[in-house]
């Protein structure tokens, strides 16, 4: 295994942990930043008023994204594993 091969592997790696935080995080960014304008706007400065749709957001992205998530994951290990001689060598 030569160092680009593992420069490879660790920039997959990277990606495909990007690709699965992207979709929980997002939602929980756009409802935690929404939820933040309207306490502003209407002067409520309530800490865990923001919990629970943030945490409503994020289990519906986990929900919705979950298949193509878990999908990435099972494509990225296989891969890993399927390739599991070139690594050992």
């Amino acid at each position: 295994m030569n160092v680009q091969s593992v420069i490879t592997l660790g920039k997959e790696a990277l990606t495909v942990a990007l690709l699965l935080c992207l979709p929980p995080l997002g939602l929980g960014l756009i409802v935690g930043l929404t939820v933040s304008i309207l306490q502003a706007v209407t002067q409520i400065q309530d800490q865990s008023l923001a919990f629970i749709p943030k945490i409503l957001a994020v289990a519906a992205a986990i929900f919705f994204f979950g298949p193509w998530m878990l999908s990435l994951c099972i494509h990225f290990t296989g891969g890993i594993l399927g390739n599991l001689s070139q690594f050992a060598k």
